[in-house]
């Protein structure tokens, strides 16, 4: 009986404390958005606006389309995506189902990617291609490589979110 009566008090509590990620990380990171040369405006499809360089705090779940917009440069776009973390993982290992099932539907066994999302403009009238590069100013990708390679994901993360992506004209 009493073994009965420990397990009805255990399991609502474990599910009530969520899981090892929410704890840990929370649902949400900070997330730079920086270009080269500062100064762009940024329009996120969530509704944040900013000009380079600037941080929101994102939800870790929530894929994202992010819009570089500076005189002189072309615009251009990247694709955001929320990637599966380690600690979903950790929370299988650990005996953890229930952590793992709140983690992964709130969004805290994610992260995002690229994170700082950080772009080389390219002038007007260059046949040269916009570039991301990582937190220390090095090439990852081109913006066309990254955007083919996460862009059926990301959108139909972004239409699953509720959000309506800028029409493809801006593309």
């Amino acid at each position: 009986m009493r073994r009965v009566l420990t397990s009805f008090l255990i399991v609502p509590l474990a599910i009530s404390t969520g899981g090892c990620a929410t704890i840990l990380n929370g649902t949400s990171q900070d997330v730079g958005f920086w270009s080269d040369p500062e100064g762009a405006i940024v329009e996120i499809s969530t509704g944040q606006v900013c000009t380079t360089p600037c941080e929101f705090s994102m939800r870790r779940g929530d894929d994202l389309r992010v819009d570089f917009e500076l005189e002189g440069f072309k615009p251009e776009f990247v694709y955001v995506q929320s990637r599966l973390g380690g600690s979903t993982f950790g929370n299988i290992l650990a005996g953890g189902g229930i952590g793992a099932v709140i983690d992964g539907s709130n969004g805290a066994s994610n992260h995002l990617y690229p994170r700082p999302v950080y772009i080389r403009l390219v002038p007007m009238g260059s046949d040269d291609e916009a570039v991301l590069l990582d937190e220390d100013g090095e090439f990852i990708a081109t913006v066309a490589e990254h955007n083919a390679e996460v862009g059926e994901d990301v959108r139909e993360g972004i239409e699953g979110q509720g959000l309506v992506e800028r029409s493809a004209d801006s593309d």
